[in-house]
């Protein structure tokens, strides 16, 4: 018996778009039940995350991918982004906000800045007031602070400490004043000096350009006034992010980590990079997947805006050992390869592996998933 006349490629490619589009209307389907999971979770004082059912279900989906011949990883992968969708989605209809919760009225001091903005949408997803502030509004800080139950100061480094010296004495003593600012010594500092009213710090530990806020980190100081600090974190966790407590000292004391020498090692690569004479489409056909990545990171460094990156490396009390630390690390790695001695190279490598312990199979892992997607879509 012949084999059957093969199909044209466009007939296929019909099939296959026909198949996609029932696999989104399921998709709808399936988001409008997390829409009633939501709001039984809400009814019923259930949190949003589940560990051991997400497990489950991954496993499940795992398992069954391999019966029907399907890469197992590639299909857990998918489905892990439709449970972060799927928890997004149920905070975003208020699953962990008590029925029967007060609205406050949120002032946002900054508000059409791209942060300012954010917070701003977070505090409306969650069913408050919230009052815009800026320099192209007809509202002033004046006017808004003395109404507002909660005041957020979302302006840039350099003019918080003014603005909240401003502002601070304006907000009700049975209110909350909170900043949102990359530094929180100086700024909780003059927030306390400034009212008499609650004061929290806070960090967003993630840019205005996140697709989404589920998962992200937010970082609350307690400074004045334990329910308003309460209230803060239960908000911003309700809301799908993953909060961090701290002083501020301790927050700027891991910032000297975490930002300056991670945005002050990406500047020097791309400074090097720019000045080495190699045109960057030179480099392109020769790229693994590791230098891609980097090159993204830098890239998308530089592709903003200076003066974010400059006073929070310029203004974090720990900037001068972090930067002094870099040197002496580049000029003793420098020194080893221009000798040529690989035992002394890999001492060197060796105490770096040790400090990082069993976190390297964690990145091992999650390095391999993210240039998988990058070769994906290269």
């Amino acid at each position: 018996m012949t084999d059957p006349t093969p199909r044209a490629l466009p007939v296929l490619r019909a099939m296959i778009d026909a198949l996609d589009r029932d696999l989104l209307q399921i998709m709808a389907r399936r988001m409008s039940l997390v829409a009633e999971v939501a709001a039984y979770k809400r009814e019923h004082g259930v949190r949003i995350r589940d560990a051991r059912r997400e497990r489950e279900v991954l496993d499940d989906r795992r398992e069954r991918a391999r019966e029907l011949g399907l890469p197992a990883g590639e299909i857990e992968s998918i489905f892990r982004v439709l449970l972060r969708s799927s928890r997004d989605h149920q905070a975003a209809l208020r699953a962990e906000v008590p029925v029967d919760e007060a609205t406050r009225i949120v002032a946002v001091i900054g508000g059409h800045g791209k942060m300012g903005a954010l917070l701003a949408r977070l505090f409306g997803d969650m069913g408050h007031q919230v009052l815009i502030v800026d320099r192209d509004t007809a509202m002033s800080a004046a006017e808004a602070a003395p109404q507002a139950d909660v005041v957020v100061i979302a302006v840039p480094i350099e003019a918080t400490e003014r603005v909240i010296a401003e502002v601070g004495p304006l907000v009700r003593e049975d209110a909350l004043l909170m900043d949102i600012t990359s530094l929180k010594d100086a700024p909780v500092a003059q927030m306390l000096a400034s009212t008499r009213a609650s004061v929290v710090g806070t960090h967003p530990m993630f840019g205005p350009g996140v697709h989404s806020v589920q998962g992200q980190r937010m970082v609350v100081c307690r400074a004045r006034g334990d329910a308003w600090a309460d209230w803060v974190a239960h908000t911003f966790s309700a809301r799908g992010l993953l909060v961090t407590e701290t002083t501020p000292m301790q927050h700027d004391r891991a910032m000297s980590v975490v930002q300056v020498l991670t945005h002050f090692q990406t500047q020097v690569l791309g400074l090097t990079l720019a000045r080495l004479g190699v045109p960057l489409a030179e480099t392109m056909p020769f790229t693994s997947p590791a230098y891609l990545l980097e090159l993204y990171v830098a890239a998308r460094h530089f592709a903003q805006d200076p003066r974010l990156y400059g006073p929070i490396e310029m203004r974090n009390a720990g900037t001068g050992a972090v930067t002094d630390t870099f040197r002496e690390a580049a000029r003793e790695l420098a020194t080893v390869i221009a000798s040529g001695d690989q035992q002394a190279f890999s001492v060197l490598f060796e105490d770096v592996r040790a400090f990082f312990g069993a976190f390297t199979d964690e990145a091992l892992e999650q390095s391999s998933f993210l240039i998988d997607r990058i070769v994906e879509r290269a």
